[in-house]
């Protein structure tokens, strides 16, 4: 119980230095919200038929969940924990009483808080001003999809830490690892514009996996509960491994 007490409070600590901190809310928080808006403006509200009909802006609403929860969770995770372990807080912790597995817990269920309030409101502001539906009859099969796609997130963003060297190489190294996927994934581009190729090869990535079980999940042309159990499978083993690697190599004393 006193562990768990802990936890809650390195949870709210979490909370509070990620709210007071502008550039971490703009970046996790704000910034997905200005895609969806700037890509709503420029491709219009046509439909895509070769991605069962949709809207365009039906289909950022997914898009840009997926981008605000790998944003929330692996890239701050990336970041932040690589941060404070350069910055000697980590081993400074280590030195305490308290159980080094409750700071990883605080930051971890910051990120998964986060991820589930941007869902929520990248959600609200589709319906809102693009009249996007709200899949409440695939409820369900999106709470999975956060869950597991949360997860295994973290869990990767805790195995980014232990391949950048210093706490200016974090941003570099966490961008050159999602922006790419992004684009081949049909985050920022719609599907229908990349290559078969591509695609085939994204696939092969979890952004593209957890993509495309939003996508189900919140398309109004899906039949059935709207689980993709075959990509949510693909990101669960990319969490898997990156939660071996983050136990096997993950460093609490700076490495400069």
């Amino acid at each position: 119980m006193r562990g768990l007490s802990l936890a809650l409070h390195e949870f709210r600590f979490a909370q509070k230095v990620f709210w007071r901190n502008p550039a971490s809310v703009f970046f996790t928080a704000l910034l997905p919200v200005l895609f969806l808006l700037i890509f709503a403006t420029i491709f219009g509200n046509d439909r895509i038929d070769e991605v069962d009909g949709v809207k365009i802006t039906t289909y950022y609403i997914p898009a840009i969940v997926t981008l605000a929860v790998i944003s929330a969770t692996m890239v701050n995770l990336a970041m932040n924990v690589t941060i404070a372990r350069e910055e000697g807080l980590l081993k400074r912790g280590r030195g305490t009483p308290m159980p080094p597995w409750v700071f990883i817990a605080g930051r971890v269920g910051n990120s998964i808080v986060i991820s589930t309030i941007m869902l929520v409101v990248v959600t609200l502001i589709g319906k809102l001003l693009y009249d996007a539906p709200i899949p409440w009859e695939r409820a369900p099969a999106v709470a999975v999809t956060l869950i597991v796609g949360a997860a295994a997130f973290c869990c990767l963003g805790l195995a980014i830490t232990v391949m950048v060297p210093s706490r200016e190489a974090a941003s570099a190294i966490t961008n050159a690892i999602t922006l790419p996927l992004y684009f081949l994934s049909g985050i920022f581009i719609p599907e229908s514009e990349i290559p078969e190729g591509v695609l085939s090869i994204a696939d092969f990535f979890p952004v593209r996996g957890f993509f495309e079980a939003f996508f189900s999940a919140y398309s109004p042309n899906t039949i059935g509960a709207g689980f993709e159990w075959g990509e949510l499978a693909t990101v669960a083993v990319w969490g898997l491994a990156g939660l071996v690697i983050a136990l096997r190599y993950f460093r609490w004393t700076p490495r400069n």
